[in-house]
């Protein structure tokens, strides 16, 4: 008896790779969301940066795409704005902000744990034993790339990073199960759901945090970049391809956010990777892909 892995038939196979690498642009982009906010935003303003990065993007989508919700996409839109943005815009700058960036990290490449686990109970799938097990191993692999020896642990930072992954996981599991209004494009869809995060963070946002009393060119710059290309652009694609593939491995392409944080963080600094960092990328690389493939039942 023997157990293969292998790729969907030739045809269908190119036609998902080439979706997997347009959605794996997504997380790739959210990877520069820490050095943004480290380097150019004003500290201590969590919901006005999340604020900044929905309503803006939300009303931009909203004029390009002209489409409104209709009937239940009212409160869908607005459960799902909450979830994958309102909601974790903040404790993702909250986590940041309390702990070391690896360890943050490290917390969040825990989404596609909890999307295979989400999806047994909303979606009905099948517990896969093979894309659970190598989300086990990128999530081990982000680890080994981002923990360092001086890495501390902060209790709120730490529940920020756990709520994070698991309202972003529910929100994308959802997002799957609702999927999108029939003639709706992808761009109206990120648009309905920013603009209700945006509405949900406005009056936390101005009376809670406020506006930073210094906003120079660079934030300016920061908050453009997280609005424009770190939402309206990465999320949609990335609920295009939510559409399209397996939810439990497109949740395994978000360990690409790390892995691109850590890059960034390296070169800035101007400093090699170190050998275990090195192997902490090929396991959690090798997780994306074999996470991609379909495994087959025994043949006997």
């Amino acid at each position: 008896m023997t157990t293969t892995t292998t790729a969907l038939p030739t045809a269908r196979g190119t036609h998902q790779a080439a979706w997997i690498l347009m959605t794996a642009i997504a997380p790739a982009i959210w990877g520069t969301t820490y050095i943004v906010t480290m380097r150019f935003l004003p500290e201590g303003h969590p919901l006005f940066a999340a604020l900044m990065r929905s309503l803006p993007a939300g009303i931009i989508a909203l004029l390009i795409a002209r489409q409104l919700p209709r009937g239940s996409w009212w409160w869908k839109s607005l459960v799902l704005g909450t979830l994958n943005m309102a909601a974790f815009f903040p404790l993702l700058f909250i986590s940041a902000q309390h702990l070391p960036g690896g360890v943050a990290a490290t917390l969040g490449a825990a989404q596609p744990l909890v999307v295979a686990f989400l999806a047994v109970a909303l979606l009905h799938e099948r517990l896969s034993p093979w894309r659970l097990g190598w989300g086990v191993a990128g999530m081990f692999g982000v680890a080994l790339v981002v923990l360092g020896p001086g890495a501390g642990l902060d209790l709120i930072g730490i529940l920020a990073g756990l709520g994070g992954a698991v309202s972003m996981g529910v929100g994308v599991v959802l997002t799957k199960k609702w999927g999108r209004p029939a003639g709706v494009s992808a761009l109206a869809l990120a648009g309905w759901q920013l603009t209700a995060a945006g509405l949900v963070l406005l009056l936390p946002a101005l009376l809670i945090d406020g506006v930073p009393a210094e906003l120079d060119p660079a934030a300016f710059g920061g908050y453009l970049w997280l609005g424009l290309v770190g939402a309206l652009l990465s999320y949609t694609i990335w609920f295009s391809g939510i559409r399209k593939l397996p939810v439990t491995s497109t949740a395994l392409l978000g360990l690409l956010s790390p892995l691109v944080a850590a890059i960034l963080g390296s070169a800035l600094a101007a400093e090699a990777l170190t050998p275990v960092q090195l192997i902490g990328f090929a396991i959690a690389l090798a997780a994306m892909v074999a996470g991609q493939l379909v495994r087959t039942r025994p043949l006997t």
